[in-house]
């Protein structure tokens, strides 16, 4: 019993040349012929067939039964072989014989065979019919789902332009007022850096007139109201200095705070001016624009690093830290300027106590100096007084001279009266009484000289003590007057603070 086996083998062209002894046989075709597309030009067409193996049979064939075209002895020439019409194949003459018993088909085969070949054209015109329809369909989807991708991706990228435009100009909105904020800052701080520089000459001034004030000699070194006025303002000038110094630091650090957050501002600004850039020239392709590439594998690489949300928080967080700092600035600007508004107020309220002070002391050196000058004058008159007085009292010193020695002559010559004759009479009374009145009122005179000598050193003393305290009310005037309200007078506190 035969049994059939079917194999593939390459598909061969037909050649009239005859086969050699050697050569295999072909055997029939029994189904449909495959071929592979042709989808390069460089490579070649490659398929295979369905055929149907036959065992050959075990009786011996005669050269009669299997050549048709048998050749007699003795001919010069072999006769041309045909290809078999239904395998398409070239037969070797042992089975042409076989194959043309076994090749005959009925008339209900053939017509079966044609209506066959009528059903399968139309059943394959149809389904061609039906492919090329789902083919253009097919295709017009394929139209639309490009045309509104493209529509859609174009729309995509303007909303994403618009978003991006709104962001940039807040950016640069929030970018402006920080540069204003951070040029005021720099206002400020030149303003604190003269404020302190200008504190330099008022505390200067201060030292000064404490200094000359020490070259005050005697009791008019005293603790008074103008020196604790003195201490205080150079207190409250070293405060406010140290004050305006702690000020100067923090609008320092807010100026490279707000300058780190401008330069984050500025980047975030040209990233989305780039950004801007190419989106827009996105958004502006079409089909018809030049320089249109392809990019094998562009749609599978991922080049963002954070998704929409992602993005707009980053924004706004960049916003929200610029709004921050600039708060933080602007209360800073605030506080500086009443800083320095407070500090000018109490440099300018201690500089004119002490200004006070000192037109107070002044004034009452200034009276007490006229009293010691009157003082001085009542004890000069007096002294001169007291002189006269001396000059009085030795003029009748000198005047009772001259009585004692007409007295003392007198009782010289009464002593050499005779011998009785020397009787204590009236008149020797009298004179001695007269030499003793003399002598008791010579002796009177005499101490009041000397009480009026130790008035008149006393007053001596006293016009000493009054000029050597005239000197000093008038060294502390001049220190006071000329020296310390000289200087004090010249120098505007306010504009050099405020400056």
């Amino acid at each position: 019993m035969a049994k059939e086996v079917t194999m593939c083998t390459q598909l061969q062209q037909w050649s009239p040349v005859k086969e050699t002894a050697g050569a295999p046989n072909i055997p029939p075709q029994v189904g449909y012929c495959f071929h592979s597309p042709k989808k390069h030009p460089w490579r070649p067409i490659m398929g295979y067939e369905e055929i149907e193996v036959t065992p050959m049979p075990s009786q011996p064939i005669t050269n009669t039964m299997v050549d048709p075209c048998y050749t007699p002895t003795g001919m010069a020439a072999e006769p041309l072989r045909f290809p078999n019409l239904v395998t398409g194949f070239d037969r070797s003459p042992e089975h042409a014989a076989r194959a043309a018993l076994y090749t005959r088909y009925t008339q209900y085969e053939w017509n079966q065979n044609s209506i066959k070949n009528y059903n399968e054209s139309d059943a394959k015109r149809n389904f061609s019919e039906r492919v090329r329809n789902d083919i253009m369909r097919m295709l017009r989807e394929t139209d639309e789902i490009g045309t509104q991708g493209q529509r859609d991706s174009g729309r995509r990228i303007g909303e994403r332009i618009t978003d991006t435009t709104f962001w940039r100009n807040e950016v640069s909105i929030e970018m402006e007022r920080l540069v204003s904020t951070c040029e005021k800052l720099n206002d400020t701080r030149r303003q604190l850096e003269r404020a302190i520089a200008g504190i330099e000459g008022p505390l200067h001034i201060v030292q000064e007139c404490l200094y000359h004030r020490e070259k005050r000699q005697g009791l008019e070194q005293v603790h008074d109201a103008v020196e604790q006025s003195l201490l205080k303002e150079v207190a409250i000038l070293r405060e406010c200095q140290d004050k305006f110094r702690n000020m100067l630091e923090k609008v320092r650090q807010q100026s490279k705070n707000c300058r780190a957050t401008q330069h984050e501002l500025e980047s975030d600004m040209r990233n989305k001016e780039y950004s801007l850039g190419i989106d827009n020239m996105c958004h502006q392709l079409n089909n018809f624009s030049k320089g249109l590439q392809f990019y094998a594998g562009i749609e599978r690489y991922d080049p963002s690093v954070c998704d929409t949300e992602r993005w707009a928080a980053a924004s706004a967080a960049t916003l929200q830290r610029s709004q921050s700092e600039r708060a933080k600035a602007v209360q800073m600007l605030s506080d500086a300027e009443n800083l320095v508004n407070v500090s000018a107020t109490e440099i300018w309220d201690q500089w004119s106590n002490t200004n006070s002070a000192f037109t107070r002391r002044i004034a009452e050196t200034i009276e007490i100096k006229n009293k010691l000058q009157l003082h001085l004058h009542k004890v000069q008159q007096e002294m001169f007084d007291v002189e006269k007085t001396l000059e009085l009292l030795n003029k009748a010193i000198e005047d009772k001279l001259q009585p004692l020695r007409v007295a003392h002559t007198r009782l010289q010559a009464r002593t050499n009266r005779p011998h009785l004759e020397k009787c204590r009479d009236e008149a020797q009374n009298r004179l001695v009484k007269e030499c003793c009145d003399l002598q008791e009122t010579m002796e009177t005179l005499r101490s009041k000289i000397a009480t009026a000598e130790g008035t008149h050193q006393t007053l001596l003393g006293v016009r000493a003590g009054l000029e050597a305290d005239l000197r000093n009310k008038s060294t502390t005037l001049f220190i006071d007057r000329d020296q310390c309200m000289g200087l004090r007078r010249g120098y505007p506190v306010t504009a050099a603070i405020k400056a």
